[in-house]
Parts: C-alpha cells; structure tokens; sequence
C-alpha cells in the first residue's frame, strides 16, 4: 500500500513495560493538529471566562462607608461679638524741661518702670545757680533798704508829736517803709523763681509708669518745647474700639439684662486670652455719622505692665443670650456657592442631605438657626463619602464642645 505523503511515520525508543517492541508510532495529520489545538485554546479560555463570570456573581456586596455623627445639642449659649482695639496707657506724660540747658546727663534706663518724682535727666545748673545769687543778693538789698525805712520810721513818729518835725517827712517816710516792704516781697518771689528755675534743671517723672526712649542726646541744647521722652502709666491699660451701632445696641441691652455689668475678655494677638476680665469705662458721647460706628473705651487690669500702649488685640463681650440654640461642630457643614448643608442619619442608618441656616459660631460648634430639629444625628466626618439615601455605619464623635453644660468662650 502506497504511503500517504501527508502522514509521517516516526520511531521511538523500545517501551519495554508497554511490550511493543519498538514498533514504529504514527502521528496525525499536521492539520488535523493545529485545528484540534485551537478547538482545546478556545475551550479553556472559555473555561476561564465562565469561572470568572460565576466567580464575580458570588462576591458579597461592600459593607456600608463608615461615618462619625454627633446629636444637634439644644441649650443656651452666649452669643460674643469681637472687635478690633488699641491699647492706650491710662496717662501718657510727654517729659518736657521748664527751663532750657545743655543735656548733661540720661538718669534713668529706656523701657523701665520709673516711680514718680524720679530724675531723668540732668541739665547744666550753672546759669539757674548764677540766677539764684543773683536773686539772694537784690533780696538783702531791699531788705536792708527796708530796715532803713522802718527806723525812719520808728524816729519821726514822736518828733511829729513834739512838732520837731514836719508831718511829710513822716508820711515820705512811712511811704518809704512800703516801698521797701513790696520790694522786698517782689525780691523775694524772684528767688524762689530762681530757686525753682534750678530744681528744675533736674528734670524728673510727673507719673509712675514705663519710661520711652530717650528722644534727645547728651549735649544737646534743650529748649522747654523739647519732647525729651514719654512716661506711660499703664496698669490699669485702656483699649479702644469702634464697634457698629447695631452691636452698640445688643451690648447695652445685654448690660441691662445683666444688672449694669458687662465683662470684657481681652484676645492678646498671639491668639491667647489675657487672664483678667475688663469692663466698659465709657462710650463716647456720639456715633460717628461716616463710619456708623461709636468708640466704646474698656479698662484692664496690668499687674507687672506686660500690656503696652500701642498693642492692637481684640475685645470679646457676650452681646446675647440665645435660648435654646440648637449646636452642631462646624466640620459638619459643606458649603456650596453659598448653600450649607450637612447630613442626617436617621434610625435606620440612611443618610438625607439637608440644607441649612447657621448662625454665629459658639466654639467649635455652629449655632444653627433652621433646617434641624434637636436630637437628630449629623455626620461629622465622612460627609463627602455618602450621599442621600446611603446606609452608612455610624460611630460617635466625641471631640466637640458639645457635651459641655454650660458652653464654651
């Protein structure tokens, strides 16, 4: 029989254990092969593609996103209002010399507390003591020109008497007499003057307070209209602010709610509270017509003078007492092109976005006006994960002022 050109016939080794006897092994068609091949190729991708279809139906569904909620807390809370001030010392003394003089000498050190009473600057005395001399020695002219007169007098009065001699020399006399007594007093008034011309080349502190730089140096020739340097007594300190006339309003109402006192809080400008409550000293007397605002003057207490004058800081008083404020954290609200909104978990663990109103802030919390009822659950974190109608897993949050009885500052 003849051989098909399209078989080959290949040997292989003896296969002793199958008994063949190394007889020959005919493979297949070459196309019957390749066809075979590829019917196998797609049934085992087939295969896979079935498993995977039949694996991924048989997933579970992802568990709910978790959430944190906090309650809408109900209760009264003070309302503050913040305004902008500056610091001023209770007095501020422009140290000016009376009498002019070369600046000798600087006797006290810049920035410190200086006492009342206490020298500060030396200024050359030599002309203010010349002047003293000078004063001393007119005076005990005119007195001996006075002593003079009063024996004349005492002489004349009996020889008038006994008429030895006339009647006007008596009067020239005692006329002479007045005349010295009055120079005398004038003399007199210029020594002290003198005297007080030379105190004063000592040029000391009319207040207790913190002394400035020196503005003038040694060797200068000093002129009464000099400012030399400036002494502030600031404890107590004054801060002023120009609050809007609405808030001007709200703060004398709650002032009468609270029985004619109003607490201030100082906010330092490294954003810490200063440790001593103020009060209102006073509110001037108009409202300033292109501002619309009106300065209101508070007083601190500044024991040790940290506080200066010039500091700029905030003034915090509580203008209202909103009862029954409903209180959510602020990380609760989303805001869009103006909407808030904030999500609610209801019992059943579906969130509803809502939009609300808010009020001031109280702490962390916002003051919410409408759009929430006390009681309801808000999400605080995980907002931007959920949508409405989503099951979410709620966890507590914990880290709100919420919980606090009275409310924060």
């Amino acid at each position: 029989m003849a051989q098909d050109p399209n078989f080959r016939v290949a040997l292989r080794p003896q296969d002793k254990s199958a008994g063949n006897n190394g007889a020959p092994f005919i493979l297949a068609n070459p196309r019957f092969a390749v066809r075979q091949a590829s019917f196998l190729a797609l049934f085992v991708t087939t295969l896979f593609i079935c498993a995977g279809c039949s694996s991924s139906k048989e997933q579970p569904p992802p568990p709910p996103p978790g959430v944190t909620i906090a309650p809408v807390i109900q209760k009264d809370v003070p309302i503050h209002q913040e305004w902008v001030g500056t610091m001023a010392g209770n007095v501020d003394a422009d140290i000016r010399p009376k009498v002019e003089g070369f600046l000798l000498a600087r006797l006290y050190t810049e920035g410190s507390y200086v006492e009342k009473g206490q020298p500060m600057f030396q200024l050359d005395k030599r002309q203010a003591e010349a002047a003293v001399e000078q004063a001393i020695g007119n005076l005990e002219r005119v007195r001996a020109a006075l002593s003079q007169a009063q024996i004349d007098v005492h002489r004349f009065t009996p020889l008038v008497a006994q008429r030895a001699v006339s009647q006007a020399e008596l009067d020239k006399a005692q006329s002479s007499e007045r005349a010295a007594s009055a120079a005398v007093a004038a003399d007199q008034a210029a020594l002290d003057n003198a005297r007080l011309n030379l105190g004063w080349t000592s040029v000391t502190s009319p207040i207790a307070g913190i002394a400035g730089v020196s503005k003038v140096g040694i060797g200068d020739l000093i002129s009464p209209t000099a400012v030399m340097t400036t002494v502030s007594s600031v404890n107590p300190i004054y801060v002023d602010v120009n609050i809007a006339e609405q808030d001007y309003l709200r703060l004398s109402r709650e002032k009468a709610n609270r029985h004619g006192r109003t607490d201030l809080e100082l906010i330092l400008g490294d954003g810490t509270i200063f440790p001593h409550v103020g009060r209102p000293l006073f509110v001037n007397r108009e409202v300033d017509s292109r501002t619309g605002t009106i300065q209101v003057r508070g007083e601190f207490p500044n024991p040790g003078n940290v506080l200066r004058p010039g500091q700029y800081a905030r003034i915090r008083a509580a203008t209202e007492l909103r009862k029954g404020a409903l209180l959510i954290p602020q990380q609760c609200v989303s805001e869009l092109q103006g909407v808030y909104q904030v999500g609610v978990v209801a019992a059943d663990n579906k969130v509803t976005i809502k939009s609300v109103t808010l009020g001031p802030q109280f702490g962390d919390m916002w003051v919410v006006d409408s759009g929430l009822q006390a009681g309801e659950n808000v999400v605080v974190d995980g907002l931007q994960r959920v949508k409405s109608g989503m099951v979410v897993a709620p966890a507590q949050y914990k880290d709100t002022q919420a919980t606090a009885p009275t409310g924060g500052k």
